[in-house]
Protein backbone atom coordinates (compact mmCIF):
# COMPACT_ATOMS: atom_id res chain seq x y z
CA UNK A 1 0.00 0.00 0.00
CA UNK A 2 1.09 3.35 -1.04
CA UNK A 3 -0.40 6.36 1.17
CA UNK A 4 -0.08 9.94 2.34
CA UNK A 5 -0.07 10.66 5.26
CA UNK A 6 -1.78 13.75 5.30
CA UNK A 7 -5.13 13.60 4.49
CA UNK A 8 -8.94 14.61 4.86
CA UNK A 9 -10.86 12.19 7.61
CA UNK A 10 -8.26 9.85 8.60
CA UNK A 11 -4.36 10.71 8.27
CA UNK A 12 -1.61 7.61 7.21
CA UNK A 13 -0.62 6.39 10.42
CA UNK A 14 -4.15 6.20 11.40
CA UNK A 15 -4.81 4.37 8.51
CA UNK A 16 -2.09 2.16 8.94
CA UNK A 17 -2.62 1.09 12.40
CA UNK A 18 -6.15 0.42 11.52
CA UNK A 19 -4.81 -1.94 9.11
CA UNK A 20 -2.15 -3.88 10.63
CA UNK A 21 -4.28 -5.67 12.94
CA UNK A 22 -6.30 -7.56 9.77
CA UNK A 23 -3.21 -7.33 7.08
CA UNK A 24 -0.32 -7.65 9.31
CA UNK A 25 2.05 -8.95 6.06
CA UNK A 26 0.92 -5.86 3.44
CA UNK A 27 4.01 -4.14 2.89
CA UNK A 28 2.88 -0.25 3.50
CA UNK A 29 4.96 2.82 2.50
CA UNK A 30 3.89 6.00 3.93
CA UNK A 31 4.34 9.49 1.49
CA UNK A 32 5.06 13.10 3.24
CA UNK A 33 5.56 16.85 1.62
CA UNK A 34 6.00 17.73 5.49
CA UNK A 35 8.81 15.60 6.40
CA UNK A 36 10.29 15.52 10.15
CA UNK A 37 11.85 13.00 12.26
CA UNK A 38 9.45 12.25 14.60
CA UNK A 39 6.93 11.44 12.22
CA UNK A 40 9.62 9.37 10.43
CA UNK A 41 10.00 7.43 13.61
CA UNK A 42 6.45 7.01 14.29
CA UNK A 43 5.95 5.57 10.86
CA UNK A 44 8.39 3.09 11.74
CA UNK A 45 7.49 2.41 14.91
CA UNK A 46 4.05 1.58 13.22
CA UNK A 47 5.33 -0.31 11.02
CA UNK A 48 6.07 0.88 7.82
CA UNK A 49 7.91 -0.38 5.53
CA UNK A 50 9.33 2.49 4.08
CA UNK A 51 8.93 6.48 4.59
CA UNK A 52 9.15 9.17 1.19
CA UNK A 53 9.55 12.45 1.48
CA UNK A 54 8.39 14.45 -1.57
CA UNK A 55 8.58 15.59 -4.21
CA UNK A 56 9.20 11.82 -5.00
CA UNK A 57 11.47 10.85 -7.76
CA UNK A 58 9.92 7.99 -9.96
CA UNK A 59 12.85 5.77 -9.71
CA UNK A 60 13.15 6.59 -6.43
CA UNK A 61 9.63 5.62 -5.48
CA UNK A 62 9.87 2.45 -7.89
CA UNK A 63 13.14 0.92 -6.05
CA UNK A 64 11.16 1.40 -2.90
CA UNK A 65 8.54 -0.56 -3.83
CA UNK A 66 10.52 -3.50 -5.33
CA UNK A 67 12.10 -3.50 -2.38
CA UNK A 68 8.48 -4.20 -0.47
CA UNK A 69 7.09 -6.44 -3.05
CA UNK A 70 10.49 -8.79 -2.66
CA UNK A 71 9.91 -8.56 1.76
CA UNK A 72 6.72 -9.77 0.31
CA UNK A 73 7.51 -12.61 -1.34
CA UNK A 74 10.40 -13.42 1.35
CA UNK A 75 7.70 -13.43 4.23
CA UNK A 76 5.64 -15.56 2.07
CA UNK A 77 8.17 -17.88 1.13
CA UNK A 78 9.03 -17.92 4.77
CA UNK A 79 5.44 -18.88 6.12
CA UNK A 80 5.54 -21.45 3.38
CA UNK A 81 8.85 -23.44 4.82
CA UNK A 82 7.43 -23.12 8.21
CA UNK A 83 4.17 -24.90 7.26
CA UNK A 84 6.51 -27.51 5.20
CA UNK A 85 8.58 -28.14 8.43
CA UNK A 86 5.36 -27.96 10.95
CA UNK A 87 3.97 -30.72 8.19
CA UNK A 88 6.82 -32.78 8.50
CA UNK A 89 7.85 -32.70 11.98
CA UNK A 90 4.21 -32.02 13.97
CA UNK A 91 3.37 -35.02 16.17
CA UNK A 92 0.71 -36.31 13.78
CA UNK A 93 3.94 -37.43 11.99
CA UNK A 94 4.76 -39.49 14.65
CA UNK A 95 4.54 -42.90 13.24
CA UNK A 96 3.47 -46.04 15.44
CA UNK A 97 0.51 -47.25 18.11
CA UNK A 98 2.40 -49.96 19.67
CA UNK A 99 2.58 -48.98 23.46
CA UNK A 100 6.46 -48.51 23.87
CA UNK A 101 6.42 -45.56 20.71
CA UNK A 102 3.25 -44.37 21.94
CA UNK A 103 5.08 -43.62 25.50
CA UNK A 104 7.97 -42.49 23.35
CA UNK A 105 5.06 -39.33 21.94
CA UNK A 106 3.68 -38.84 25.16
CA UNK A 107 7.09 -37.88 26.82
CA UNK A 108 7.74 -36.02 23.95
CA UNK A 109 4.34 -34.28 24.05
CA UNK A 110 4.82 -33.27 27.61
CA UNK A 111 8.17 -32.03 27.54
CA UNK A 112 8.37 -29.95 24.25
CA UNK A 113 6.71 -26.70 25.50
CA UNK A 114 9.07 -26.65 28.56
CA UNK A 115 12.87 -25.22 28.22
CA UNK A 116 13.94 -28.33 29.49
CA UNK A 117 17.73 -30.09 28.38
CA UNK A 118 16.49 -34.12 27.01
CA UNK A 119 18.65 -37.04 26.70
CA UNK A 120 17.24 -39.60 23.78
CA UNK A 121 19.03 -43.12 24.02
CA UNK A 122 18.53 -45.38 21.43
CA UNK A 123 20.17 -47.65 18.52
CA UNK A 124 21.49 -45.97 15.48
CA UNK A 125 18.47 -45.34 13.22
CA UNK A 126 15.81 -44.92 15.94
CA UNK A 127 14.55 -41.76 14.61
CA UNK A 128 16.38 -39.90 17.54
CA UNK A 129 16.85 -36.36 15.44
CA UNK A 130 13.36 -36.88 14.10
CA UNK A 131 11.99 -36.42 17.57
CA UNK A 132 14.50 -33.57 18.78
CA UNK A 133 13.14 -31.96 15.13
CA UNK A 134 9.79 -32.20 17.01
CA UNK A 135 10.34 -31.52 20.12
CA UNK A 136 12.07 -28.29 19.37
CA UNK A 137 9.26 -27.27 16.28
CA UNK A 138 6.46 -27.63 19.15
CA UNK A 139 8.42 -25.37 21.71
CA UNK A 140 8.30 -22.08 22.37
CA UNK A 141 12.33 -21.80 20.49
CA UNK A 142 10.42 -23.17 17.04
CA UNK A 143 10.98 -19.93 14.88
CA UNK A 144 14.26 -19.74 16.20
CA UNK A 145 17.67 -21.88 14.47
CA UNK A 146 17.43 -25.84 15.17
CA UNK A 147 21.07 -26.80 14.54
CA UNK A 148 22.52 -30.57 14.63
CA UNK A 149 25.89 -31.65 14.64
CA UNK A 150 27.33 -35.10 14.79
CA UNK A 151 29.45 -35.46 17.35
CA UNK A 152 31.39 -38.72 16.13
CA UNK A 153 31.63 -37.61 12.72
CA UNK A 154 34.35 -35.01 13.71
CA UNK A 155 37.94 -35.46 13.89
CA UNK A 156 38.94 -34.98 17.54
CA UNK A 157 41.04 -31.98 16.75
CA UNK A 158 37.88 -30.08 15.54
CA UNK A 159 35.44 -30.71 18.15
CA UNK A 160 35.75 -27.58 19.67
CA UNK A 161 36.27 -25.25 16.99
CA UNK A 162 32.70 -26.95 15.84
CA UNK A 163 31.00 -26.79 19.03
CA UNK A 164 32.41 -23.35 20.30
CA UNK A 165 33.43 -21.54 17.31
CA UNK A 166 37.18 -19.95 16.81
CA UNK A 167 39.09 -16.85 15.98
CA UNK A 168 41.11 -16.35 12.84
CA UNK A 169 44.54 -17.62 13.09
CA UNK A 170 43.42 -19.47 16.01
CA UNK A 171 45.32 -22.51 14.38
CA UNK A 172 46.14 -23.60 11.28
CA UNK A 173 43.84 -23.23 8.39
CA UNK A 174 41.49 -20.85 10.74
CA UNK A 175 41.96 -17.78 8.29
CA UNK A 176 38.40 -16.51 9.20
CA UNK A 177 36.58 -16.13 12.20
CA UNK A 178 33.61 -19.15 12.47
CA UNK A 179 30.67 -19.01 14.88
CA UNK A 180 30.19 -22.21 16.91
CA UNK A 181 27.29 -24.36 16.69
CA UNK A 182 25.99 -22.92 20.24
CA UNK A 183 26.35 -19.46 18.47
CA UNK A 184 24.48 -20.40 15.38
CA UNK A 185 21.37 -22.04 17.53
CA UNK A 186 21.51 -18.95 20.00
CA UNK A 187 17.50 -18.82 20.78
CA UNK A 188 16.64 -22.11 19.49
CA UNK A 189 17.88 -25.88 20.18
CA UNK A 190 21.01 -27.49 19.57
CA UNK A 191 21.08 -31.44 19.14
CA UNK A 192 24.03 -32.97 20.47
CA UNK A 193 23.76 -36.50 18.40
CA UNK A 194 26.09 -38.97 19.16
CA UNK A 195 27.34 -37.44 22.98
CA UNK A 196 28.77 -40.23 23.99
CA UNK A 197 31.62 -39.58 21.55
CA UNK A 198 32.87 -36.17 22.56
CA UNK A 199 36.40 -36.45 23.51
CA UNK A 200 37.04 -36.20 27.78
CA UNK A 201 39.00 -32.75 26.82
CA UNK A 202 35.70 -31.36 25.33
CA UNK A 203 33.38 -32.07 27.72
CA UNK A 204 35.47 -29.75 30.11
CA UNK A 205 33.95 -27.24 28.27
CA UNK A 206 30.76 -28.38 27.30
CA UNK A 207 30.05 -28.67 31.21
CA UNK A 208 30.59 -25.28 31.52
CA UNK A 209 28.91 -23.90 28.01
CA UNK A 210 25.60 -25.71 30.13
CA UNK A 211 26.32 -24.55 33.72
CA UNK A 212 26.98 -21.07 32.55
CA UNK A 213 25.38 -20.38 29.25
CA UNK A 214 28.83 -18.61 28.37
CA UNK A 215 31.58 -20.09 25.78
CA UNK A 216 34.98 -18.39 24.35
CA UNK A 217 35.78 -19.65 21.19
CA UNK A 218 38.86 -21.39 20.57
CA UNK A 219 41.53 -18.52 20.37
CA UNK A 220 39.41 -15.70 21.94
CA UNK A 221 39.28 -13.71 24.90
CA UNK A 222 35.15 -12.04 24.52
CA UNK A 223 33.04 -13.83 27.11
CA UNK A 224 29.93 -15.23 24.44
CA UNK A 225 26.50 -15.25 26.04
CA UNK A 226 24.16 -17.85 24.39
CA UNK A 227 21.13 -18.78 25.12
CA UNK A 228 20.70 -22.54 23.77
CA UNK A 229 18.09 -25.13 24.65
CA UNK A 230 20.40 -28.87 24.18
CA UNK A 231 18.34 -32.13 23.18
CA UNK A 232 21.51 -34.81 23.15
CA UNK A 233 21.59 -38.28 21.47
CA UNK A 234 23.80 -41.27 21.85
CA UNK A 235 23.30 -45.09 20.78
CA UNK A 236 25.41 -45.68 23.85
CA UNK A 237 24.90 -46.46 26.99
CA UNK A 238 26.22 -43.53 29.26
CA UNK A 239 26.28 -44.58 32.68
CA UNK A 240 28.28 -47.81 31.35
CA UNK A 241 30.64 -44.76 29.61
CA UNK A 242 30.65 -42.93 33.86
CA UNK A 243 31.62 -45.90 34.70
CA UNK A 244 34.53 -46.96 32.40
CA UNK A 245 35.88 -43.32 32.68
CA UNK A 246 34.94 -42.07 29.57
CA UNK A 247 32.45 -39.42 30.27
CA UNK A 248 32.37 -36.94 32.52
CA UNK A 249 29.72 -37.92 35.64
CA UNK A 250 28.60 -34.20 36.32
CA UNK A 251 28.14 -33.64 32.33
CA UNK A 252 26.20 -36.65 31.87
CA UNK A 253 24.11 -35.52 34.95
CA UNK A 254 23.70 -32.06 32.92
CA UNK A 255 22.35 -33.92 30.12
CA UNK A 256 19.84 -36.62 31.26
CA UNK A 257 17.38 -33.70 32.64
CA UNK A 258 14.77 -35.33 30.85
CA UNK A 259 15.10 -39.03 29.30
CA UNK A 260 13.40 -40.65 26.25
CA UNK A 261 14.87 -43.96 25.35
CA UNK A 262 13.69 -44.69 21.77
CA UNK A 263 13.01 -48.84 21.18
CA UNK A 264 14.48 -50.46 18.32
CA UNK A 265 12.47 -51.30 15.76
CA UNK A 266 12.56 -55.32 16.53
CA UNK A 267 10.80 -54.36 19.86
CA UNK A 268 7.58 -52.69 17.63
CA UNK A 269 7.50 -54.66 15.23
CA UNK A 270 3.41 -54.28 15.30
CA UNK A 271 4.28 -50.87 13.26
CA UNK A 272 5.62 -51.94 10.18
CA UNK A 273 2.22 -51.57 8.88
CA UNK A 274 1.86 -48.46 9.75
CA UNK A 275 5.83 -47.50 9.03
CA UNK A 276 5.65 -48.90 5.29
CA UNK A 277 2.28 -47.05 4.20
CA UNK A 278 3.76 -43.62 5.36
CA UNK A 279 6.98 -44.43 3.52
CA UNK A 280 5.30 -45.20 0.49
CA UNK A 281 2.80 -41.96 0.06
CA UNK A 282 6.61 -40.01 1.15
CA UNK A 283 8.40 -41.97 -1.31
CA UNK A 284 5.80 -41.64 -4.12
CA UNK A 285 5.38 -38.15 -3.39
CA UNK A 286 9.04 -37.51 -3.98
CA UNK A 287 10.08 -39.93 -6.65
CA UNK A 288 7.05 -39.50 -8.80
CA UNK A 289 5.96 -43.02 -8.80
CA UNK A 290 2.24 -44.98 -8.51
CA UNK A 291 3.38 -46.99 -5.63
CA UNK A 292 0.68 -46.91 -3.28
CA UNK A 293 1.18 -50.39 -1.09
CA UNK A 294 2.95 -53.73 -0.57
CA UNK A 295 1.66 -57.09 -1.36
CA UNK A 296 1.11 -59.16 1.36
CA UNK A 297 3.71 -61.59 0.86
CA UNK A 298 6.60 -58.83 0.83
CA UNK A 299 4.30 -57.30 4.20
CA UNK A 300 5.10 -60.24 5.59
CA UNK A 301 8.85 -61.05 4.75
CA UNK A 302 9.24 -57.40 6.12
CA UNK A 303 7.41 -58.48 9.68
CA UNK A 304 9.72 -61.26 9.63
CA UNK A 305 13.08 -59.52 9.12
CA UNK A 306 14.92 -58.82 12.27
CA UNK A 307 16.17 -54.83 11.23
CA UNK A 308 19.23 -54.20 12.46
CA UNK A 309 19.18 -50.66 10.82
CA UNK A 310 15.95 -49.95 12.79
CA UNK A 311 13.42 -47.25 11.18
CA UNK A 312 16.23 -45.72 8.70
CA UNK A 313 16.78 -49.28 7.16
CA UNK A 314 13.31 -49.67 6.53
CA UNK A 315 12.78 -46.27 5.09
CA UNK A 316 15.45 -47.00 2.34
CA UNK A 317 14.12 -50.47 1.67
CA UNK A 318 11.16 -48.93 1.03
CA UNK A 319 12.06 -45.97 -0.81
CA UNK A 320 14.39 -48.43 -3.44
CA UNK A 321 11.10 -50.85 -4.09
CA UNK A 322 9.06 -47.73 -4.70
CA UNK A 323 11.53 -46.50 -6.91
CA UNK A 324 11.91 -50.29 -8.68
CA UNK A 325 8.12 -50.75 -8.53
CA UNK A 326 6.18 -50.31 -11.98
CA UNK A 327 2.75 -50.60 -10.39
CA UNK A 328 0.49 -49.79 -7.83
CA UNK A 329 1.52 -52.63 -5.41
CA UNK A 330 5.03 -53.23 -4.54
CA UNK A 331 5.98 -57.63 -5.00
CA UNK A 332 9.56 -57.54 -4.11
CA UNK A 333 11.97 -55.84 -1.61
CA UNK A 334 15.58 -56.10 -1.46
CA UNK A 335 16.39 -56.95 2.47
CA UNK A 336 20.30 -56.12 1.90
CA UNK A 337 21.48 -57.59 5.25
CA UNK A 338 20.35 -61.17 4.48
CA UNK A 339 21.55 -61.03 0.57
CA UNK A 340 24.80 -59.47 2.04
CA UNK A 341 25.01 -62.50 4.80
CA UNK A 342 24.21 -64.84 2.26
CA UNK A 343 27.10 -63.81 0.19
CA UNK A 344 29.50 -63.85 2.75
CA UNK A 345 28.31 -67.22 3.72
CA UNK A 346 29.67 -68.41 0.16
CA UNK A 347 32.60 -66.27 0.11
CA UNK A 348 33.48 -68.36 3.22
CA UNK A 349 32.65 -71.50 1.79
CA UNK A 350 35.94 -70.84 -0.27
CA UNK A 351 38.50 -69.18 1.85
CA UNK A 352 41.27 -71.16 0.96
CA UNK A 353 41.65 -70.38 -3.18
CA UNK A 354 43.86 -72.18 -5.45
CA UNK A 355 47.67 -70.26 -5.23
CA UNK A 356 46.47 -68.42 -1.56
CA UNK A 357 48.84 -68.28 0.74
CA UNK A 358 47.71 -67.49 4.89
CA UNK A 359 48.36 -63.90 4.36
CA UNK A 360 46.19 -63.66 1.32
CA UNK A 361 43.54 -65.31 3.26
CA UNK A 362 44.15 -63.22 6.34
CA UNK A 363 44.37 -60.06 4.59
CA UNK A 364 41.09 -60.97 2.65
CA UNK A 365 39.20 -61.57 6.22
CA UNK A 366 40.48 -58.31 7.78
CA UNK A 367 39.14 -56.39 4.90
CA UNK A 368 35.85 -58.49 5.49
CA UNK A 369 35.80 -57.43 9.07
CA UNK A 370 37.15 -53.53 8.66
CA UNK A 371 33.99 -53.06 5.65
CA UNK A 372 31.67 -54.70 7.97
CA UNK A 373 32.46 -52.16 11.07
CA UNK A 374 32.53 -49.60 8.77
CA UNK A 375 28.98 -50.74 7.26
CA UNK A 376 27.61 -50.94 10.38
CA UNK A 377 28.61 -47.87 11.47
CA UNK A 378 27.33 -46.05 8.64
CA UNK A 379 30.90 -45.02 7.99
CA UNK A 380 32.21 -43.12 11.05
CA UNK A 381 35.28 -44.29 11.71
CA UNK A 382 35.91 -43.81 14.95
CA UNK A 383 33.15 -45.65 16.20
CA UNK A 384 34.22 -48.66 13.73
CA UNK A 385 37.63 -48.67 15.16
CA UNK A 386 35.87 -48.65 18.43
CA UNK A 387 33.53 -51.60 17.37
CA UNK A 388 36.96 -53.31 16.41
CA UNK A 389 38.98 -53.12 19.40
CA UNK A 390 41.76 -50.64 17.16
CA UNK A 391 42.49 -46.98 17.58
CA UNK A 392 40.95 -44.76 15.06
CA UNK A 393 44.68 -44.02 13.60
CA UNK A 394 45.34 -47.79 12.94
CA UNK A 395 42.02 -48.03 11.31
CA UNK A 396 42.84 -45.34 8.84
CA UNK A 397 45.69 -47.24 8.35
CA UNK A 398 44.62 -50.68 7.40
CA UNK A 399 42.12 -48.59 5.22
CA UNK A 400 44.87 -47.21 3.48
CA UNK A 401 46.91 -50.68 3.37
CA UNK A 402 44.23 -52.86 2.36
CA UNK A 403 43.04 -50.50 -0.54
CA UNK A 404 39.57 -50.17 1.06
CA UNK A 405 37.44 -47.35 -1.31
CA UNK A 406 34.96 -46.07 1.62
CA UNK A 407 32.98 -44.70 -1.24
CA UNK A 408 31.72 -47.99 -2.18
CA UNK A 409 30.21 -49.40 1.41
CA UNK A 410 26.85 -49.37 0.94
CA UNK A 411 25.39 -48.73 4.14
CA UNK A 412 22.23 -50.37 6.28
Amino acid sequence: MLSDIRMPGMDGLELLETLRPSHPDLPVVLMTGFGSVDTAVRAMKAGAFDYIIKPIEKDELIVVLERALEKRSLVAEVEKLRAEVDERYGFENLVGATPAIREVFRLVRAVADSDARVLLTGPTGTGKELLARAIHYRSPRRKAPFVAINCAALPEGLVESELFGHEKGAFTGAVRRHRGRFEQADGGTLLLDEVGEVPLSTQVRLLRVLETAELQRVGGTDTIKVDVRVIAATNRDLRAEVRAGRFREDLYYRLNVFHIPVPPLRERLDDIPLLVDHFIARQARAHQRPARRVSPEVLDRLMRYPWPGNVRELEHVIERAVILSPGEVITEVRLPDLDEADAADAASAGLLREGWTINDALADLERRLIVEALRRERGVQARAARLLGISRSNLNYRIKKLGIQIADITYR
